[in-house]
């Protein structure tokens, strides 16, 4: 008996720790789709839809870029398309900083592998009620842009 009890204790506490680290009440959408074999073909297009109902609260819209250290340049160019809930399109060319002048990394990460959180922009109010799409598409002129690992959205509420 009292080793079942000492066997349960820190899986409750795990258990419990797991949920509040995994708590993140500002996220409102949170998505990273994988590059197969860290290979993005120049005609690929990774695309996101999610629904938005709170028009009213600001928000940061987010690029999740993962890429590893493979990764030939200190910059990624995309294309955003994005389509509006009333059927209003935009297109948007976006520049993203890796590395430093230096040649040093930016974003987290040990190893071989680097996460970016890029903010694209902030105090945002989305228009309407609805279904948002978005399609990302790599703009560095290559066939084949080897290295990046995943891309993403992650919008949450300021």
């Amino acid at each position: 008996m009292i080793k079942s009890n000492t066997f349960r204790m820190p899986v409750l506490t795990f258990l419990l720790l797991g949920l509040l680290i995994s708590c993140d009440p500002n996220r409102v959408y949170d998505q990273n789709v994988r590059i197969i074999n860290q290979s993005w073909n120049k005609d690929s297009l990774i695309k996101f839809q999610f629904h938005i109902e709170d028009t009213i609260s600001l928000h940061k819209f987010y690029l999740n870029i993962r890429h590893n250290t493979d990764y030939p340049y200190s910059n990624i160019y995309f294309f955003m398309n994005g389509i509006f809930p009333n059927g209003n399109k935009t297109r948007d060319t976006i520049e993203c900083l890796l590395a430093d002048p230096r040649g040093n990394w930016l974003g987290k990460g040990a190893g071989k592998i680097r996460d970016n959180r890029i903010l694209l922009r902030e105090h945002l109010r989305f228009p309407a009620r609805g279904d948002y799409s978005f399609e990302i598409e790599q703009a560095m002129r290559q066939i084949s842009l080897k290295g990046v690992e995943d891309i993403g959205i992650r919008i949450e509420k300021e």
